[in-house]
Protein backbone atom coordinates (compact mmCIF):
# COMPACT_ATOMS: atom_id res chain seq x y z
CA UNK A 1 0.00 0.00 0.00
CA UNK A 2 2.77 2.39 0.95
CA UNK A 3 4.65 1.63 -2.27
CA UNK A 4 1.62 2.40 -4.43
CA UNK A 5 1.14 5.78 -2.71
CA UNK A 6 4.72 6.70 -3.49
CA UNK A 7 4.31 5.66 -7.11
CA UNK A 8 1.05 7.60 -7.40
CA UNK A 9 2.63 10.66 -5.79
CA UNK A 10 5.59 10.40 -8.15
CA UNK A 11 3.32 10.10 -11.16
CA UNK A 12 1.27 13.10 -10.04
CA UNK A 13 4.45 15.16 -9.54
CA UNK A 14 5.74 14.15 -12.98
CA UNK A 15 2.41 14.94 -14.61
CA UNK A 16 2.29 18.33 -12.87
CA UNK A 17 5.83 19.25 -13.94
CA UNK A 18 5.06 18.22 -17.54
CA UNK A 19 1.92 20.37 -17.50
CA UNK A 20 3.85 23.34 -16.11
CA UNK A 21 6.64 22.87 -18.66
CA UNK A 22 4.08 22.74 -21.47
CA UNK A 23 2.66 26.06 -20.31
CA UNK A 24 6.05 27.78 -20.14
CA UNK A 25 6.54 30.27 -22.94
CA UNK A 26 9.95 29.78 -24.53
CA UNK A 27 11.59 31.78 -27.29
CA UNK A 28 14.81 31.61 -29.28
CA UNK A 29 16.93 34.34 -30.88
CA UNK A 30 19.51 33.60 -33.56
CA UNK A 31 22.41 35.86 -32.53
CA UNK A 32 24.29 35.29 -35.79
CA UNK A 33 21.32 36.64 -37.77
CA UNK A 34 21.09 39.63 -35.45
CA UNK A 35 24.78 40.44 -35.95
CA UNK A 36 24.44 40.00 -39.71
CA UNK A 37 21.00 41.46 -40.51
CA UNK A 38 20.08 44.00 -37.82
CA UNK A 39 20.11 47.67 -38.82
CA UNK A 40 22.53 48.61 -36.00
CA UNK A 41 24.90 45.81 -37.10
CA UNK A 42 24.83 47.01 -40.70
CA UNK A 43 25.43 50.59 -39.57
CA UNK A 44 28.38 49.42 -37.44
CA UNK A 45 29.85 47.60 -40.44
CA UNK A 46 29.57 50.77 -42.56
CA UNK A 47 31.25 52.82 -39.82
CA UNK A 48 34.12 50.34 -39.68
CA UNK A 49 34.52 50.35 -43.46
CA UNK A 50 34.64 54.16 -43.50
CA UNK A 51 36.99 54.32 -40.53
CA UNK A 52 39.48 51.84 -41.99
CA UNK A 53 39.15 52.61 -45.73
CA UNK A 54 42.17 54.92 -45.90
CA UNK A 55 44.45 52.52 -44.06
CA UNK A 56 43.24 49.65 -46.25
CA UNK A 57 43.99 51.67 -49.39
CA UNK A 58 47.44 52.56 -48.04
CA UNK A 59 48.15 48.86 -47.47
CA UNK A 60 47.01 48.02 -50.99
CA UNK A 61 49.32 50.73 -52.35
CA UNK A 62 52.29 49.36 -50.41
CA UNK A 63 51.49 45.82 -51.62
CA UNK A 64 51.43 47.10 -55.19
CA UNK A 65 54.77 48.87 -54.70
CA UNK A 66 56.24 45.69 -53.23
CA UNK A 67 55.06 43.66 -56.21
CA UNK A 68 56.51 46.16 -58.67
CA UNK A 69 59.82 46.36 -56.78
CA UNK A 70 60.07 42.57 -56.61
CA UNK A 71 59.37 42.14 -60.31
CA UNK A 72 61.85 44.88 -61.23
CA UNK A 73 64.51 43.43 -58.92
CA UNK A 74 64.04 39.95 -60.37
CA UNK A 75 64.08 41.21 -63.95
CA UNK A 76 67.10 43.52 -63.60
CA UNK A 77 69.20 41.55 -61.08
CA UNK A 78 71.42 39.99 -63.75
CA UNK A 79 72.48 43.35 -65.23
CA UNK A 80 72.90 45.31 -61.96
CA UNK A 81 76.08 45.88 -60.08
CA UNK A 82 76.41 44.01 -56.78
CA UNK A 83 76.10 47.20 -54.74
CA UNK A 84 73.01 48.37 -56.66
CA UNK A 85 71.36 44.92 -56.32
CA UNK A 86 72.10 44.80 -52.57
CA UNK A 87 70.73 48.34 -52.11
CA UNK A 88 67.49 47.43 -53.92
CA UNK A 89 67.17 44.15 -51.98
CA UNK A 90 67.58 46.09 -48.73
CA UNK A 91 64.95 48.65 -49.83
CA UNK A 92 62.62 45.78 -50.74
CA UNK A 93 63.20 44.02 -47.39
CA UNK A 94 62.63 47.29 -45.47
CA UNK A 95 59.40 47.99 -47.33
CA UNK A 96 58.24 44.40 -46.80
CA UNK A 97 58.88 44.65 -43.02
CA UNK A 98 57.03 47.98 -42.91
CA UNK A 99 54.14 46.44 -44.86
CA UNK A 100 53.90 43.43 -42.53
CA UNK A 101 53.99 45.67 -39.44
CA UNK A 102 51.27 47.97 -40.81
CA UNK A 103 49.19 45.00 -41.91
CA UNK A 104 49.41 43.41 -38.44
CA UNK A 105 48.51 46.72 -36.74
CA UNK A 106 45.62 47.19 -39.16
CA UNK A 107 44.21 43.72 -38.37
CA UNK A 108 44.60 44.24 -34.61
CA UNK A 109 42.95 47.68 -34.70
CA UNK A 110 40.15 46.46 -36.97
CA UNK A 111 39.45 43.43 -34.74
CA UNK A 112 39.40 45.60 -31.63
CA UNK A 113 37.00 48.12 -33.18
CA UNK A 114 34.81 45.34 -34.63
CA UNK A 115 34.56 43.75 -31.18
CA UNK A 116 33.61 47.14 -29.67
CA UNK A 117 30.92 47.72 -32.30
CA UNK A 118 29.53 44.18 -32.00
CA UNK A 119 29.40 44.51 -28.22
CA UNK A 120 27.20 47.60 -28.66
CA UNK A 121 24.90 45.74 -31.06
CA UNK A 122 24.65 42.75 -28.71
CA UNK A 123 23.92 45.03 -25.75
CA UNK A 124 21.14 46.77 -27.69
CA UNK A 125 19.75 43.44 -28.92
CA UNK A 126 19.69 42.09 -25.36
CA UNK A 127 17.72 45.16 -24.25
CA UNK A 128 15.20 44.54 -27.04
CA UNK A 129 14.98 40.84 -26.15
CA UNK A 130 14.26 41.71 -22.52
CA UNK A 131 11.55 44.17 -23.60
CA UNK A 132 9.92 41.53 -25.81
CA UNK A 133 10.18 38.96 -23.01
CA UNK A 134 8.44 41.30 -20.56
CA UNK A 135 5.81 42.52 -23.02
CA UNK A 136 4.89 39.04 -24.29
CA UNK A 137 5.40 37.16 -20.99
CA UNK A 138 8.20 34.83 -22.04
CA UNK A 139 9.53 32.55 -19.32
CA UNK A 140 12.76 31.75 -21.13
CA UNK A 141 14.56 33.07 -24.21
CA UNK A 142 17.60 31.20 -25.48
CA UNK A 143 20.32 32.53 -27.76
CA UNK A 144 22.00 29.21 -28.50
CA UNK A 145 20.44 25.85 -29.18
CA UNK A 146 21.15 22.72 -31.15
CA UNK A 147 17.65 22.42 -32.59
CA UNK A 148 15.01 25.15 -32.77
CA UNK A 149 11.44 24.98 -33.94
CA UNK A 150 10.37 27.97 -36.07
CA UNK A 151 7.40 28.21 -33.70
CA UNK A 152 9.64 29.56 -30.90
CA UNK A 153 12.07 31.59 -33.05
CA UNK A 154 11.53 35.29 -32.27
CA UNK A 155 14.58 36.55 -34.21
CA UNK A 156 12.37 38.39 -36.71
CA UNK A 157 10.61 40.25 -33.89
CA UNK A 158 13.99 41.31 -32.48
CA UNK A 159 15.22 42.44 -35.91
CA UNK A 160 12.04 44.46 -36.47
CA UNK A 161 12.36 46.05 -33.05
CA UNK A 162 16.02 46.92 -33.62
CA UNK A 163 15.16 48.49 -36.98
CA UNK A 164 12.22 50.44 -35.57
CA UNK A 165 14.20 51.45 -32.51
CA UNK A 166 16.90 53.15 -34.56
CA UNK A 167 20.55 52.49 -34.83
Amino acid sequence: MKFSRIVVAGLLAAATSVAVAQQAKIGFVNTERILRDAAPAKAAQQRLEQEFAKRDKDLQDIASRLKTMGERLERDAAVMSDSDRQRRQREYADLEKDFQRKQREFREDLNQRRNEELAKVIERANQVIKQIAEKESYDLILQEAVVVSPRVDITDKVLQSLTAGGK
